[in-house]
């Protein structure tokens, strides 16, 4: 990665201190990028020290404290900004009033991010952090000679039907999110992973890398699901392509390799052979099947994956470092 590519740009990053956005600052930060960084609160050291100490942060690095729901919030942190990235979204499994916790701070945050960007001249482009979860959820069986890409849309009445409300909370801030820039004219990109793993910055355990913690810290059983895997360093770096490369637009689905919670347990079982996992799925149905995630309009933006296997061990290899796994 050059030093010199970002060097006098300044870009915007809003929920720096989650899991993705920790690792876009610090990969900003070394191409050179002035990054103005937004927080929720400045005076948790959980949410800033981690920051402040990435190489480059004294020099480039502001943080600024804004809220999702607060309409113009945002207006001082985009402004001078030649590129904002959006991935502020909270994502919980376990949601008590899905309303509040997940679909307003996704959609009306979204909306404020990109209303803040329309009165801002300075913006060329955003890049919106969105999910596989905004994509392949429509109902559609998901089989193996089923081939999911960027023209697929999950479908908002089928997430209420089946309560997925993370799922929609994606699903309802990128439909937002298309239908405002192309009223306002704002050239956007949005990155689409799917189960996202990797080493973790900040000092917190985030949803997915917990995923991987509960099946080494005694999980009786693992899920019966087929979800696709993506590295946080690949991630992070189509979110900087997609910002730099003129030709990117539209939709970017992240996807490694589709495998089945079964096959992260088998691949655990080689690396840690010494460890106990779960011998069982969690319930007695035939295993949910894999299915294909087009990759060829990523490639268009130069981009190449890590392979799944090292990418739980680095996940392994962090959580144990942070303390997350013990063994």
């Amino acid at each position: 990665m050059s030093a010199t590519v970002g060097a006098g740009k300044v870009v915007c990053v809003t929920g720096a201190s989650g899991y993705i956005a920790s690792w876009l600052v610090k990969l900003l930060l070394e191409r050179g990028y002035t990054v103005k960084a937004s927080v929720r609160d400045l005076n948790d050291p959980k949410k800033t020290e981690h920051l402040l100490a990435l190489d480059g942060a004294k020099e480039r690095l502001q943080l600024f404290k804004a809220n999702l729901l607060e309409e113009g919030s945002f207006d001082p942190i985009v402004e001078g900004c030649a590129g904002v990235f959006h991935t502020a979204s909270p994502f919980y499994d376990d949601v008590k009033d899905p309303q509040a916790e997940l679909l307003d701070p996704a959609v009306k945050g979204t909306l404020n991010v990109l209303k803040s960007c329309s009165k801002t001249p300075s913006v060329q482009r955003v890049v919106l952090t969105s999910s596989m979860a905004a994509v392949q959820c429509n109902g559609r069986p998901l089989t193996p000679d089923v081939v999911v890409d960027e023209s697929w849309f999950s479908d908002a009445d089928f997430c209420r039907q089946m309560n997925m409300w993370y799922v929609l909370s994606k699903t309802l801030a990128e439909d937002a999110a298309w239908k405002f820039v192309k009223e306002k004219g704002i050239d956007m990109v949005t990155i689409n992973p799917a189960m996202v793993i990797g080493p973790l910055l900040q000092p917190t355990l985030n949803t997915s890398a917990a995923a991987i913690a509960h099946l080494i810290n005694g999980a009786p059983t693992f899920r019966n699901t087929s979800i696709g895997w993506v590295h946080v360093k690949d991630v992070t770096n189509a979110h900087i392509l997609a910002f730099e490369v003129p030709s990117a637009s539209g939709r970017y689905c992240l996807v490694e390799r589709v495998a089945h919670y079964s096959e992260i347990v088998r691949v655990l079982r080689e690396l840690y052979p010494s460890l106990q996992f779960p011998e069982k799925c969690a319930d007695d149905e035939p295993f949910k099947p894999i299915f294909q995630v087009s990759k060829e309009k990523v490639k268009s933006l130069g981009l190449d994956y890590i392979p799944l296997e090292q990418s739980v061990k680095e996940t392994v290899e962090s959580l144990k470092e942070k303390e997350f796994v013990k063994f």
